[in-house]
Parts: structure tokens; C-alpha cells; sequence
């Protein structure tokens, strides 16, 4: 979940979209949280997203997209784990709704939106290395695109940083350039 999340987040920037800031406001980091069900104990008691939460999450973002960036897998686990440390209380087990044990680490009670969102990507990331391995950590290869992701799919074929966007764009641009060889020319 947490490489999810760290993919998505960096995703929202206006590096990578051409249509700007998906996270424009506190409001927008709002609808992100809850759309990735995510329920921080800084937000607790129905408080809601700040600016500054807003600008923090806006810095850790640009953090993250440099440890996606990282070529050298040492530095990409420096990296996650030093997300993990600005919050994260160390990991515990906990029993699943199926039974089974899972990690948990909790941030600090006192933890900013920021910094709790950072233990959450910091041990999807170090997860993503340990299981699939750092060549899970791509760039987009959309033509012009900026993006960058973790692919945590099981057959680990992902080309797309936003497969509904960047992936569609691309087979739209595949079918005109067929009609046109083809000489049936624009619909």
C-alpha cells in the first residue's frame, strides 16, 4: 500500500501533470487521503487537512520523487528508511481481519500529516526492495512524461506511471498513426 501511495503522491505533482497541481489546496489533499482510504491520526477528531500540512506533504512529495529517481539501491533504502525515522515509532504485529499477523509501524502520536505519510511510503518502499527489488522503481516511458513509479504488480510488466492516463494516451496516439497508414484517415 505504501509504494502506492508514494507512487500516486508523486503523480500528482505538476512535474508530472501537464494540467498542474492535482494537490492545489487543502481540500484536494483531503479528497487524496480519503480516496487512497487513508485515515491519519493528525487528521483525528474530524480535523481537517491544513495549508501547512499542505505544504508539507507538497515538500515530501518532491522527497519522494528523488528517492524514486535513485538509481543506486543502497540509496534508495537510506532513503526510505530515513522516511520511516522522521515519525516511526519501530514495527509490531498485528492479526489481519483474515487472522494472519502483519507488520505495523506506527508513527509518533504527535507526528505532523507530513511525517506520518512518510512512515507509510518509507515501508512500502522498503518492502517494494525486499520482495520485488529495486527494478521495480521506473521511470514512465510515455513519450514527454516526467513520471516516475513503483510497480508492484505480480508480473512486474508496468510501463506506465498512470496507466489510465499516460498508458490511454499512448494507445490513442498507436491507433491514429494505424488509420493513418492504413489511409482511413481521422474519424
Amino acid at each position: 500500500m505504501g509504494a502506492g501511495v508514494a507512487t500516486d503522491l508523486v503523480n500528482t505533482s505538476p512535474r508530472v501533470r501537464s494540467a498542474g497541481d492535482v494537490l492545489p489546496d487543502p481540500a484536494a489533499l483531503a479528497a487524496f487521503l480519503t480516496d487512497h482510504d487513508l485515515h491519519p491520526d493528525a487528521l483525528a477528531d474530524e480535523r481537517r487537512p491544513t495549508q501547512r500540512d499542505l505544504e508539507q506533504v507538497h515538500t515530501l512529495r518532491q522527497e519522494v520523487h528523488a528517492v524514486l529517481e535513485t538509481t543506486d539501491e543502497q540509496d534508495v533504502v537510506d532513503a526510505a528508511a530515513a522516511l520511516v525515522s522522521r515519525a516511526g515509532t519501530g514495527p509490531s504485529l498485528f492479526r489481519d481481519d483474515e487472522g494472519r499477523w502483519q507488520w505495523f509501524v506506527a508513527a509518533r502520536p504527535d507526528a505532523p500529516l507530513a511525517d506520518e505519510l512518510a512512515v507509510l511510503m518509507g515501508v512500502g518502499l522498503l518492502g517494494t526492495v525486499r520482495t520485488l527489488s529495486h527494478d521495480r522503481f521506473r521511470h514512465c516511458t510515455a513519450e514527454g512524461c516526467q513520471g516516475v513509479f513503483v510497480d508492484t504488480s505480480k508480473a512486474g510488466r508496468r510501463r506506465y506511471c498512470m496507466p489510465e492516463v499516460c498508458g490511454n494516451r499512448r494507445n490513442v496516439a498507436n491507433y491514429r498513426a494505424r488509420r493513418t497508414r492504413s489511409g482511413t484517415g481521422a474519424p
